[in-house]
């Protein structure tokens, strides 16, 4: 019995496709229509996701710079600097020594001779720390630990950019949800429009279905099954429009961005998030089917 409810299944769904197949530019420009609006809000989860990468790739965002004392000296400015290196906070940090800062100031500032009429060196030593959390971590929480350190003298943070930009990338992200939701909605209507018209087409086979006993189910599985395939077909179509996308830009962007000596590259969507498309994508399809075959179904009666 089990063996032949899934043979019954089969066959719905292997006629389903025979049956999209005999009509290839009708099914092909459904599928297609399918695949440019699932193909909308894809792309802009791929910006949202590329645009979140290349943040994180900005490994100096979160650095900031703690002044010690000038009353430091070398030795409790090197202790210093190990004993934040342990922090678990911490992943990365940078002694720049007041020799250090100094020559570096002269060959940058052109103030050479003005720095040579001074009695001694104004700089203080500085630490340049990265935390281990990157921009995501808690940087005022760190930058303050640091601050209350007797050595230290001044802590300048400034990351409120990458806070914005966080923030920025939050509201584009809820944005392609909504945008998500409504293009999902759209193709639902589309693919049930389609089987609508399928539905009319066949009234006359229905009606002789429904007089030899069919049920509204029975009668119904088929329209499902064209639904699913039209809905995994149009996404499986768009990953593979937004795939050469992908592959066209992805020679420009690295280009650009060899320009600005970075190794960063464009990203795609993963094996996992291209299933959740085809996979949204057949969903949607039934759905559509679902509401079309539920609501046509029942005017076509025997006569």
């Amino acid at each position: 019995m089990l063996k032949r409810y899934f043979a019954l299944h089969w066959n719905n769904c292997v006629g389903a496709l025979r049956r999209m197949l005999r009509q290839p530019v009708g099914s092909l420009l459904t599928v297609m229509v399918i695949a440019i609006a699932l193909a909308l809000p894809a792309a802009l989860r791929i910006l949202v996701n590329n645009a979140d990468l290349l943040s994180d790739s900005w490994e100096g965002a979160a650095d900031f710079t703690v002044y010690l004392g000038m009353d430091v000296n070398n030795t409790q400015a090197q202790a210093l600097a190990d004993d934040v290196r342990r922090r678990d906070d911490v992943a990365e940090v940078t002694l720049i020594s007041r020799a250090q800062a100094l020559e570096e100031f002269r060959s940058r500032s052109g103030f050479g001779e003005a720095l040579d009429a001074l009695d001694e060196n104004p700089l203080p030593h500085t630490l340049v720390v990265r935390p281990a959390g990157g921009a995501a971590g808690d940087i005022e929480k760190l930058a303050r630990a640091l601050d209350e350190r007797a050595e230290t003298d001044l802590v300048q943070v400034d990351t409120q950019w990458v806070a914005r930009l966080r923030g920025m990338l939050e509201l584009i992200a809820r944005a392609v949800d909504i945008v998500t939701v409504l293009v999902g909605l759209a193709v639902a209507l589309v693919i049930g429009n389609t089987i609508r018209l399928e539905i009319n087409n066949r009234a006359t086979e229905i009606e002789v279905m429904k007089l030899v006993g069919g049920t509204d189910g029975f009668i119904r599985r088929p329209f499902l099954y064209l639904g699913i395939w039209y809905g995994a077909i149009g996404a499986l179509t768009a990953a593979v429009l937004l795939f050469i996308a992908l592959a066209l830009l992805r020679d420009p962007v690295s280009v650009l961005a060899g320009l600005y000596a970075s190794g960063y590259e464009l990203a795609g969507l993963t094996s996992r998030e291209t299933l959740t498309l085809v996979a949204g994508g057949a969903m949607l399809g039934w759905a559509g089917a679902w509401l079309a075959a539920f609501r046509h179904l029942k005017a076509i009666e025997p006569k």
